[in-house]
């Protein structure tokens, strides 16, 4: 187990170093600069933020002094938010964005694997043809369209729930079932093909064989098998809600890290982008290395094979 727990290791810290390099040299090869959207600056003032900024510098060396301030936990100061440091923007809107994906995370994981299992259970009858209904659109309408949809017919029409913001619980409502309901499709769809694919196991029918209850087959061979290839994507998903979606934070102009970043890449900002891309992709990797683990444990089958 130790030895599988220091390859995953290793390749997590490969992932993170191959990621900020990509992205440092990707960014630095947009045209333009930093300060050139600055209609007010003249080209000498331009030059001069760029020395200040040691943009001036050969490529290579900005690429070393960066690793190395990263390596101690400096990921620079932003060009477009004044004497912020990247880390205070991610200290300040991670947690908004954190609290928005946990919402919308208990609401889409125990609703998607009931629908999945619902339909596997009800497989051809009305119940699987409405949760595969629900699961196909909720996996084809985006994001946007459903916020739009529930900004103006609860917002507008209905004036119930506030349109936009982050100012309390009933602002969270609209933003949380938005977010939620691609974690409800998503997870539907593979619960079901998971349950369906697991049912037709020689385990399933020694245990019916054995004359175990129905009850007793399901919980305790069907799902509990059908739940390992749910846990290979268990990673990816959880940071991925919890990091926040772009679209559903600026749609409902929630100040959370995905509208820092999307302003940051339209004002050509180097340092908060490749910083919340970092950030973004050591959360990744660790919630991957985690359920690796957690993988590795479950079935020792992984760990063999390693």
């Amino acid at each position: 187990m130790g030895k599988y727990i220091l390859k995953r290791l290793g390749i997590s810290v490969l992932t993170i170093w191959a990621l900020a390099t990509v992205c440092f040299f990707l960014l630095r090869s947009l045209p333009g600069n930093p300060f050139a959207t600055e209609q007010l600056l003249k080209p000498e003032i331009q030059e001069k933020m760029m020395a200040y900024y040691g943009l001036d510098r050969p490529l290579f060396q900005q690429y070393l002094t960066y690793m190395g301030n990263l390596l101690k936990g400096d990921m620079g100061y932003s060009f477009k938010y004044v004497n912020r440091p990247v880390i205070q923007i991610i200290k300040t809107t991670f947690p908004i964005s954190a609290d928005l994906g946990l919402r919308s995370l208990a609401i889409g994981y125990p609703l998607g694997l009931f629908l999945g299992t619902l339909a596997a259970r009800r497989r051809g009858k009305a119940a699987d043809y409405i949760c595969v209904l629900i699961a196909v659109l909720g996996v084809s309408v985006p994001s946007f369209v459903v916020g739009s949809l529930m900004q103006w017919v609860f917002g507008i029409k209905m004036g119930v729930l506030p349109i936009a913001q982050w100012k309390g619980f009933s602002y969270s409502i609209m933003p949380t079932i938005t977010l939620a309901i691609t974690t409800v499709a998503s997870l539907a769809r593979t619960m079901r093909a998971s349950m369906l694919e697991v049912s037709g196991q020689d385990y399933m029918k020694t245990a019916k064989a054995k004359g175990l209850s129905e009850k007793e087959i399901v919980w305790h061979h069907q799902i509990r098998n059908a739940l390992i290839p749910i846990i290979t994507g268990l990673g990816p998903a959880v940071a991925s809600t919890l990091m926040g979606s772009f679209i559903v934070e600026q749609l409902f102009a929630i100040p959370g890290i995905g509208k820092y970043f999307t302003e940051s890449v339209q004002s050509l900002d180097y340092t908060t982008v490749l910083g919340l891309t970092v950030f973004f992709g050591i959360f990744l990797v660790s919630a991957n290395f985690i359920v690796d683990i957690l993988y590795g444990i479950i079935d020792p089958r992984i760990r063999v094979a390693d």
